[in-house]
């Protein structure tokens, strides 16, 4: 409705996942940069934490497409709301094994040779299980027993927690104290700052056809990050409603005024706590992303 009116081929602040439009933030940057070093160094067992909307997702698909087919073997598990031998038969799948082993000891010694057959090819196994503050006690034990497959010198398989705080706190309970004393690598994903921010949403406009006319004002920037507080899809909800604020008013420049306007218009005047993301995050949009491979900021 208004790309011609900003001079913008396409809407540069959709929730629809575009992997054109992946930006990572200083923040961002840093954790990709423990899980590729928590890969590579053969670390065993990697934790990434951070509240929805942060963009723990965008990190994976980040990873997941840097490590290259010929060095490594990659899953993806998400939202593993499920048994321990319903994990252990998807884990397999997803590495194309033949998962219809009858009980939890046939699937591991399946996915045992699957592990031993990979490393003769010098490559290492990695799976990412993402959402994995969902996981009952039980099936994290069942992960922790599988970083017991391993040669005499070296871990067959790379093992990457994701999850929202919460995963911490189940992290800390006693019966899960031999699982925790294993992580090696430990990240927590912080929301952008304020010039992560600017930055972001300049991106986004340039990625979407942007010239370099300026359509945000400096006040306008503000209220968003004071609104949002960095969160990538907060801003991506207010900067869209602030631009169609624009049009309506014929403004080719939004200002402090119409983010006001459109805060109003979203229905939340004030702060987010953060955990009233979790309502706009939806999981089911997030469950769409990584079925399409796509990069998406969550």
């Amino acid at each position: 409705m208004y790309l011609d009116h900003y001079g913008l081929k396409e809407k540069p602040f959709s929730i629809t996942p575009n992997p054109r439009f992946i930006y990572l933030s200083k923040n961002h940057k840093e954790v990709f940069a423990h899980l590729l070093y928590g890969v590579r160094d053969q670390a065993g067992f990697i934790v990434v934490t951070g509240e929805v909307g942060t963009g723990k997702t965008t990190v994976l698909r980040t990873l997941l497409g840097e490590l290259q087919e010929a060095q490594y073997c990659l899953a993806f598990i998400f939202n593993p709301s499920i048994s321990a031998l319903e994990l252990l038969r998807n884990i397999n799948r997803e590495f194309g094994i033949e998962a219809d082993g009858a009980n939890n000891s046939d699937l591991i010694r399946v996915l045992n040779d699957f592990l031993l057959q990979i490393r003769g090819e010098g490559r290492t196994v990695v799976l990412v299980i993402d959402e994995a503050q969902n996981l009952e006690p039980s099936v994290l034990e069942q992960i922790r027993l599988l970083s017991n497959l391993e040669t005499d010198t070296d871990k067959l398989i790379q093992i990457i927690l994701v999850g929202q705080p919460e995963l911490n706190q189940v992290l800390q309970r006693a019966d899960l104290r031999q699982l925790n004393q294993r992580i090696t690598v430990r990240y927590h994903l912080q929301p952008m700052d304020f010039g992560d921010t600017c930055d972001y949403i300049a991106h986004r406009l340039r990625i979407a056809g942007g010239t370099t006319q300026k359509v945000f004002t400096d006040g306008a920037l503000k209220k968003i990050f004071s609104f949002s507080r960095g969160y990538p899809r907060l801003i991506n909800i207010l900067a869209d409603r602030a631009l169609l604020v624009g049009f309506a008013e014929g403004c080719r420049e939004v200002d402090a005024r119409m983010v006001r306007t459109a805060i109003k218009e979203t229905g939340h005047q004030a702060r987010f706590s953060q955990r009233a993301l979790a309502w706009w995050g939806g999981g089911g949009l997030v469950a769409a992303a990584v079925a399409a491979g796509v990069y998406f900021l969550t």
